[in-house]
């Protein structure tokens, strides 16, 4: 499942990133198609000057235009001698000359002169539009070559770049804000020259054309540069449709394939635990059906003599062994009745601080037989609650039973009671063997028993902890541990308070 799983993640990654990478290729293909359309469109506005410098015979900067042609012609009285025409016509281009000169007389008196100078009128009109063709179709270049030697600055108009990269944009579906700047790279500087004022590309991957590449000298290296500041969150945007749900499916594989592990694990875990409380189970019953047996069978035999003390002894092993057999059974019975949902709580109100006097002063005995202490410190008031007070001694047994087991010799145990908040608080506190801090949130599991190596010196079924877990939580309480190896242990466990 694992190595499966792993090749079908890699092969996911490999076609998401394909399609990233499809799509990061077309949009950069789009932007580069836009940028040269914009050149282009430069390009062809700085024909048109040149066209429009051309026919007006001037170039950028000049000041002194060439003098236009006027009708008004200088002639003498038609009654005093002849009439005289003269014509000139002269423009002088950057890399060429033109000149048309005409010259006529004409005798007023004469009608076929008149004729003459009708029909040379209309020739002028038709050399002047053959003047025009030709400054069209030639000498405007002339001028375009003068135009390549000012500075870029004066080359382009920024409103008009800001009017074409717009245009392109919207032709090509780049529906995305953009900064742009001319630049300038000669002698390995990079200046620039005009642009939004706030061009910071920093690690943002920059767009550049090469701007009037069919200059008549050669390309310069003037740029015109475009970047996105929101290309990332664009191209995740764009290619979202695909990735997501591929995303959203093979997470779920992940944390189903993660799920069924962690299941495994646990009912692996389980398993052993049940193992450990078969084992421990059969031991502690067979120890005393073992006794039970052997003290009958000596009664049987008459291997002793049957006089009434010793009868009275053995039948006292064999009432305490049956039972201490029975308080076993009755601790797997009672746990099942907990599993199967079927205890019935039978609440009332009481006080907890003289529940704990009693109960302590019961266990003294225990404490006292193995050479301990069992300190009593009842510091709660109003410490009325409301459940069963039979479950809830028997959490306070159990919590000082294991008290005992896991102390050492001469167990100093205390019990207190006390206010906090809203609740009565319970603490059983021992300076035993304690508990490492990797086990506190196993403890209360059932049939869990702290590992001790080899040593079993300490018998259960590793249901007592359970047990008061339980009934802890079928009282709206809260119970906390406090321990850690060779230091004791302490168990802490909230009820809600009644306010009389």
């Amino acid at each position: 499942m694992a190595i499966v799983l792993s090749g079908l993640i890699l092969v996911q990654t490999s076609i998401i990133k394909s399609a990233s990478d499809i799509r990061e290729e077309q949009f950069d293909q789009l932007v580069q198609n836009a940028l040269s359309m914009v050149a282009i469109q430069l390009d062809l506005d700085e024909q048109r000057l040149a066209r429009e410098y051309a026919r007006r015979g001037e170039l950028p900067g000049m000041n002194e235009k060439k003098e236009e042609l006027g009708n008004i012609f200088p002639y003498n009285n038609p009654a005093r001698g002849t009439l005289s025409f003269s014509l000139s016509y002269s423009n002088q281009g950057v890399v060429s000359h033109f000149e048309e000169q005409y010259e006529l007389k004409i005798d007023p008196s004469d009608s076929l002169s008149i004729m003459g100078v009708e029909g040379f009128m209309k020739q002028s009109l038709e050399q002047q539009r053959r003047r025009k063709e030709w400054l069209r179709n030639a000498d405007w270049w002339n001028y375009k070559i003068a135009l390549e030697d000012l500075p870029l600055e004066e080359r382009i108009d920024s409103t008009r770049v800001k009017a074409f990269l717009d245009a392109a944009m919207a032709q090509f579906r780049i529906d995305l804000e953009y900064k742009y700047a001319i630049k300038n790279s000669t002698m390995a500087k990079e200046t620039v020259i005009f642009g939004d004022k706030d061009y910071n590309p920093k690690n943002r991957g920059e767009y550049p054309q090469l701007l009037f590449q069919n200059d008549y000298n050669g390309p310069k290296p003037n740029y015109l540069n475009v970047y996105f500041p929101h290309r990332k969150r664009y191209l995740f945007r764009q290619t979202g449709l695909t990735i997501i749900p591929t995303i959203i499916l093979t997470g779920l594989l992940i944390a189903i394939f993660a799920y069924a592990i962690l299941v495994i694990m646990r009912q692996k875990k389980l398993s052993n635990i049940k193992n450990d409380f078969i084992n421990n189970m059969t031991h502690e019953l067979k120890t005393p059906i073992s006794t039970i047996s052997l003290a009958s069978q000596m009664l049987q035999d008459g291997t002793i003599s049957n006089t009434p003390s010793t009868i009275e002894h053995v039948s006292k092993v064999i009432f305490q062994e049956s039972k201490r057999l029975s308080f076993q059974v009755e601790k797997v019975l009672q746990m099942a009745v907990f599993n199967e949902g079927r205890l019935k709580l039978k609440v009332r109100e009481f006080d907890v601080n003289k529940m704990i006097e009693t109960v302590t002063a019961n266990f003294e005995l225990r404490v006292k037989n193995k050479n301990g202490t069992l300190h009593t410190e009842i510091h709660a008031e109003n410490a009325v609650i409301k459940g069963d007070e039979v479950h809830i001694t028997n959490v306070i047994f159990n919590l000082l039973d294991n008290a005992m087991k896991y102390s050492k010799e001469n167990p100093e145990i205390w019990v207190r009671t006390e206010n906090s908040k809203n609740n009565i608080v319970i603490s059983v506190q021992d300076s035993g063997i304690g508990i490492a801090k990797e086990h506190h949130a196993q403890i209360f599991d059932r049939f869990y028993r702290v590992p001790t190596g080899n040593v079993h010196d300490v018998k259960g079924f590793g249901l007592g902890l359970s047990y008061v877990k339980k009934i802890v939580d079928l009282h709206n309480g809260t119970i906390k541990v406090e321990s850690a190896l060779g230091k004791g242990t302490k168990f802490k466990i909230y009820f809600p308070q009644i306010n009389n």
